[in-house]
């Protein structure tokens, strides 16, 4: 019997170091559940993440507008919904509730084998600094790239460069995990290797079949 891989095994490259998103990978994020504070009415609460604080428009923050600018344009526009606008800009850590099943006990894993650990978040400066400190998952990450204090956002090309030159590996030796597949895409295009998160199991297969785990 040969010991050779067959013509349909799948070519798996060297892995040098592992790059994670952070939102819906690392944690879950979802403005509804901070806009259920503040509002009683379902139908209410998602007429507001369709029309006056949507993910689309927090967008903004990601890619490095002033929080303050974005607010006081919205609460013109929407004053009725001044309070949850209001939530938005000082409360935005309650719009995480909780972790990602799985997916810090992958990091830890791979921290425990050595491999350095790096991510790369489309996240607002302000917002950042809000939620980083109560999250020790991210001790383990040598470096983050944060979208809003770059001014550059995923799937825009440069912030992978720029995380490339900052971390220091060539991108055909990274692994770069994240749940848009925009933003894998994007990353592909420039020779990283990537992973389209869908959740921490199937994650876990594909780290075991590189032999990281």
């Amino acid at each position: 019997m040969s010991d050779r891989a067959g013509p349909s095994a799948p070519v798996v490259s060297r892995v040098d170091a592992v790059v994670f998103d952070v939102g819906r990978v690392l944690v879950q994020w979802d403005l509804r559940v901070l806009f259920a504070q503040v509002l009683d009415d379902p139908d209410e609460i998602a007429w507001v993440y369709a029309h006056a604080v949507t993910e689309a428009w927090h967008g903004q923050v990601d890619r490095g507008r002033a929080l303050a600018d974005m607010v006081a344009e919205r609460r013109a526009l929407f004053p009725q919904y001044a309070p949850v606008i209001e939530a938005y800009a000082t409360r935005f850590p309650q719009s995480i509730p909780g972790p990602i099943a799985g997916t810090a006990e992958l990091v830890e894993a791979l921290a425990a084998r050595g491999m350095p650990l790096y991510a790369i978040t489309n996240f607002g400066a302000e917002f950042w600094d809000q939620f980083a400190p109560d999250w020790p998952v991210l001790d383990h990450f040598r470096d983050i790239v944060v979208s809003g204090c770059e001014k550059l956002a995923k799937p825009d090309p440069a912030i992978y460069r720029l995380a490339a030159r900052r971390f220091g590996y060539a991108p055909e030796r990274m692994l770069f995990i994240d749940d848009n597949a925009d933003n894998i895409a994007a990353a592909r295009a420039l020779g990283w290797q990537g992973h389209h998160f869908r959740d921490a199991p199937t994650l876990a297969v594909d780290l075991r079949a590189r032999a990281l785990i």
